[in-house]
């Protein structure tokens, strides 16, 4: 069973395109193993992250 972790910051994207690209991310699974069957047992975990980001040595600030 292949499980795919995606980590992103917290409201960036909407429920829809999360959606749009947990199924993409299957798609690409699917294509690389070369077998329709494998759809029904790749996972793709997204998880939102709230606290924390530091990029450079820098604290990064998310605005909406």
């Amino acid at each position: 069973m292949p499980f795919v972790n995606i980590k992103l910051v917290d409201g960036v994207f909407t429920s829809t395109q999360k959606h749009a690209l947990a199924k993409a991310i299957t798609d690409v699974m699917v294509k690389f193993e070369g077998s329709e069957a494998f759809r029904s047992v790749t996972w793709v975990l997204i998880e939102e992250l709230h606290t924390g980001w530091h990029i450079g040595g820098e604290r990064l600030v998310h605005r909406h």
